[in-house]
């Protein structure tokens, strides 16, 4: 890594465009604008906390992953969390509770964390949680969702609560996407979709990327589905294999091509924001999990350093955040190298798995 780069200068560079590409595919809902211009400025003022941590020698991350819970009604072929038992059918034992993610997400916004990204199993399962999330207008929290749980409580919710962003995941048409989610999951999405539009509510789509849908999904005409209907955001999440499904995981050739297409995406349809993850790492210095960027807190506390990477050596029960980004894991991840030193490209810390095992006496 270049020993003159500056993380926090780039992650605070990457917020502050981020909210103004947000603000300006909002610009023709004068109330989503307007909350969105009061965020900016919340925004802007945890960037001055970060900012003055750094000075002080205590690195804050932007955001954090908050899994709210591990159930999830879906069987989603493929997918990563169910296949490392992170995700499961019954009523999951010894989750945090509300008041727990409540006191979590009001620590993060005193730190300085601007973006609190609830993700799960499904989130919408914890109602509780997602509403004690909207008494807390200086966070936004995107709820990444598979679209099935879209009822009128919830969108009276969005609608009171602006900084409930749904981010709705989406394979492509309706036929891949009903392949890897179930038959009719692709209706309730676009039902979804146009229930939020109709009621001027701000919504993203989360894509996950694959050597067999990278094309479909940076298409014109996807796009163009998604924006009609009032899509703000496509967020592209490159594929993190299980066992047998290595040839899915997007290799140099589509993540060049999924590159080249968000760079062009930016400059000739700006009313949508195009985000990849992991995106180019070169670009950040490196991976940015394990509070380089980000870090991920599980069901149950557990402070791992994301959720592909789902390692933990404290739980923020017992521990604050501060103690969290702390751990001997995450500072190991930090500073041994692992985060920013060679690999094949695609998550760094998948790949280095076996590394990441030995360094909590696993491997």
């Amino acid at each position: 890594m270049n020993d003159s780069f500056d993380l926090q200068e780039y992650l605070s560079r990457g917020v502050e465009d981020l909210m103004r590409d947000v603000v300006r595919a909002t610009l023709k809902d004068p109330r989503e604008s307007a909350f969105m211009l009061r965020f900016a400025a919340s925004a802007a003022a945890a960037s001055k906390k970060r900012e003055a941590a750094e000075k002080a020698g205590e690195h804050i991350p932007s955001f954090l992953i908050a899994s709210i819970t591990s159930r999830c009604n879906l069987h989603c072929a493929g997918c990563y969390s169910r296949c490392s038992r992170a995700t499961v059918d019954a009523e999951p034992a010894d989750q945090l509770t509300r008041g727990e993610w409540l006191r979590i997400f009001t620590e993060a916004e005193e730190l300085g964390i601007s973006f609190i990204l609830l993700a799960g199993g499904e989130p919408m399962l914890r109602r509780d949680v997602i509403e004690a999330a909207g008494n807390l207008p200086g966070v936004m929290f995107p709820v990444f969702t598979n679209g099935t749980f879209m009822d009128e409580r919830y969108l009276e919710l969005f609608d009171r609560c602006r900084n409930l962003v749904p981010v709705m995941s989406i394979e492509g048409d309706r036929v891949r996407t009903d392949a890897r989610r179930g038959e009719g999951v692709y209706d309730a999405l676009i039902r979804g979709m146009d229930e939020l539009s109709r009621r001027g509510l701000a919504f993203g789509a989360s894509v996950t990327v694959t050597t067999e849908n990278v094309r479909e999904v940076t298409s014109e005409a996807f796009l163009k589905t998604l924006s009609d209907r009032g899509c703000k955001a496509a967020i592209f999440v490159e594929y993190v294999p299980v066992a047998g499904s290595g040839g899915l995981a997007p290799g140099d050739e589509e993540r060049e091509y999924l590159a080249g297409r968000l760079s062009r995406l930016r400059e000739e349809r700006p009313e949508m924001i195009y985000i990849s993850f992991p995106g180019d790492e070169k670009a950040s210095g490196g991976c940015v999990a394990a509070g380089r960027g980000f870090f991920h807190i599980n069901s149950h506390g557990g402070a791992e350093p994301c959720p592909f990477s789902p390692y933990s050596d404290v739980n923020v029960r017992t521990a604050s955040l501060r103690e969290a980004l702390r751990s001997p894991l995450f500072t190991a991840l930090r500073d041994g190298n692992v985060l920013t030193g060679d690999h094949e490209g695609g998550c760094v810390l998948y790949e280095k798995r076996e590394l990441v095992e030995s360094l909590l006496g696993r491997g």
